[in-house]
């Protein structure tokens, strides 16, 4: 199932478009997109002018990978669960828009997958940060969104910095620059 850009999507663009100037500072950065989705942050990143060959896509989901191949033919892009088939090599930004609901059996199981982080919505989560520190420079960040309705994060001694947020219904979103 191709998760479509919703309001967590969105405040990640908006925190992507207002802040990527600042997070790096190399002239060609090597980034990172875990669960790459629609596309809509590798789309924001080419129009924030990353060469091509400098941006890595995955997603769990084969649907969603040939999406993003017929969309960005000329993009890294892999089927990967978080880093598990991601070569060993170091990016300077790693964004993850990753399922942090906690665990609603009300939900559909298609949905689900899309949605639920685990029981306590950080389960994914704090897989990803565990194996992160392996793919990220020493001076690299990672932007992170994460919802107040995620309990139990482990942020595995990352400094995070809040730099977006927005409230919506019954919950609030963030985004965090983690950094090392």
């Amino acid at each position: 199932m191709i998760y479509s850009p919703s309001d967590d999507s969105y405040l990640m663009q908006e925190a992507l478009k207002k802040f990527f100037p600042n997070l790096i500072k190399k002239l060609k950065p090597k980034i990172l997109e875990i669960g790459a989705g629609s596309g809509i942050l590798a789309k924001t990143l080419i129009d924030l002018n990353i060469e091509d060959k400098n941006i890595f896509l995955t997603d769990i989901d084969k649907q969603t990978i040939e999406n993003l191949k017929n969309i960005f033919p000329n993009l890294k892009i892999i089927r990967s669960n978080l880093f598990e088939k991601i070569p060993r090599q170091k990016f300077d930004l790693i964004i993850f828009n990753p399922p942090y609901l906690p665990e609603d059996f009300r939900e559909d199981k298609e949905s689900r997958v899309a949605t639920t982080g685990g029981k306590n919505g950080s389960e994914i989560i704090n897989k990803f940060l565990v194996q992160s520190k392996n793919y990220l420079n020493s001076d690299g960040k990672i932007l992170l969104l994460t919802s107040s309705l995620t309990k139990k994060i482990n942020w595995q001694n990352f400094r995070k910095n809040k730099i977006a947020e927005k409230k919506i219904f019954f919950e609030k979103l963030f985004v965090f620059k983690l950094t090392l």
